[in-house]
Parts: C-alpha cells; structure tokens; sequence
C-alpha cells in the first residue's frame, strides 16, 4: 500500500514524525487508506495479529458517527458539532451527514497531527449555508480548544453544541485525567447540549492485546471497562439505548446479523446535558 512518503515530490508536511506510528494514520490503514506511513502500518499489522476483527471494529466505529450525527442533526435538532479528534477525511464525516441533513449545520474540527490539518482543511468543507472550521490542538488542551478563534467564530456556545469524541479517549491514559477534561468541555456548554463517545474497552479482548495496550507497546492509551466508560456521562441523560456496542446502537436498518460485542470491542453512548 502507497502512503504519503512515496508520493511523487516527496513533500510531507512540516512536524511529521514518519517514524513513530500514530493513531489517525493507523486508522486510516485500516481503513483502506493511503494516508500512512510504514510505522503506522507495521503498527496497524501487529494489533491485527492480536486483534484480527479490527478493520471490523474501526468500519463500524465509522457506522456509528454517522448514526449517532443523523439521529443528533434528524431528530434532537443539533445544529453544531465540536468533533475533537477528527482522524484523516473520510466517508461520512460529522459534517458530510449532518449537512446533508441540515444545510446550515456548523462545524468545528480538532486534531493533534498537522498531516489531519492539511487534509482537513483541504477536503472538509462546508455546505454553502453552514461553515466547517478547524483547530490544531491536543484534546488535554480544553482551554486552548475552548478559546480558539476558529471555535469562537464558528460556534455560538449559548446555543446546544454536540461535542464528539470519538474513538479518542482511549489513547489518554488516566495520568492526564480525560474525565476531567471531558467535564470542563461540558461545562462550557449550554443544556441540550450533547455527548458523544466511542472508546475501546478491555471487555472481551484477547487478554495478550489487552496486556500489550496496557503495557504501551502500541502507544500510549487505556482501555476502559463498560463501567468506567459509564464514568465519562455521569450527569447525563443516556440516549436509548444506552451504553451498548458501536455496532448495536441504533442499527436495525444496518446488514444483519450484527457483529458481537467481542468482535468489535468498542462502546459507544449518546448522553443529554440537562
């Protein structure tokens, strides 16, 4: 598989450690990808050794932002979303669904890899009637990404904001306290406002991966049990049904039957701020 060291000029982007893997080009190599370099892939290839369902797992991580994005812009009339570790352009990004939705939805990107930036900026863009910004900053800087111009000038946050997070918490270790900085976004936001997560979890994995994750072999991260995912929406009001799968929440129109829980090995939760 190509990937951006070999394209033709041999440019990449200033900043870029080609050498050390990282989470949003190693999704993206799962994902079919050509956004990644050979760090991310030798990487990518090790934990699907371990873990041979997850390219299964990162498509219905995917399947469930565009979900959880319909039933917020379709039926709870959210109209801005804060996507904090947006990972390289896709199909079905927030503001692709939530756009094709409502027009006028407004959108703010936040990634730590300048290599997301570059392609975010160049093929995220809004509908003509909403907006689409972009934030370069680490999800442990609440305050930076809260004071950000580009944030600042896209969303008005006296008006519901759904924040997502999204196949992001689990690279931050307890140390840097994510559920601390998971409450300080909320609470710069009105009620209605809502939350979205998708996280790895240890419930169910091979317990060799599970060792190796918690170790650091593939980087820094931590995965969560259902009940500590559960931690991140104390206070909120769960949207149906609840903490469950990525790939069972709100999937009856999804291809049946769906995979198990231990085959993806990932939650996902809506929660309301009331």
């Amino acid at each position: 598989m190509s990937g951006p060291e070999q394209q033709p000029d041999g440019w990449v982007p200033p900043r870029i450690d080609t050498s050390v893997a990282h989470p949003a080009r190693r999704y993206d190599y799962w994902l079919g990808g050509k956004d990644n370099f050979a760090a991310d892939r030798e990487s990518g290839d090790a934990i699907a050794a371990a873990f041979p369902s997850i390219r299964t797992a990162v498509l219905e991580n995917r399947r469930f932002l565009r979900r959880a994005v319909t039933f917020l812009a379709e039926q709870a009339g959210v109209r801005q979303f804060l996507d904090i570790g947006t990972g390289l352009p896709t199909a079905n990004n927030t503001h692709d669904v939530a756009q094709a939705i409502a027009p006028e939805s407004r959108i703010v990107y936040v990634d730590n890899d300048p290599l997301v930036l570059v392609h975010a900026r160049a093929l995220l863009t809004s509908s003509a009637a909403g907006a689409t910004a972009y934030v370069e900053a680490d999800l442990r800087e609440p305050d930076k990404i809260l004071k950000a111009a580009e944030l600042r000038d896209t969303l008005d946050l006296a008006r519901p904001v759904a924040l997502m997070m999204i196949a992001t918490l689990h690279f931050i270790p307890d140390a840097d306290d994510p559920f601390g900085v998971v409450a300080q976004l909320l609470g710069a936001l009105p009620p209605g406002s809502y939350l979205v997560i998708s996280h790895a979890t240890s419930d169910g994995l091979p317990p060799a991966l599970a060792a190796d994750i918690a170790a650091g072999r593939h980087g820094p991260g931590r995965l969560r049990t259902r009940s500590e995912f559960a931690g991140f929406f104390t206070g909120l009001e769960l949207v149906p049904p609840g903490i469950v799968s990525v790939a069972d929440w709100r999937a009856d129109d999804e291809p049946q039957p769906r995979p198990s829980a231990e085959t993806v090995a990932v939650y996902g939760a809506v929660g309301r701020l009331a």
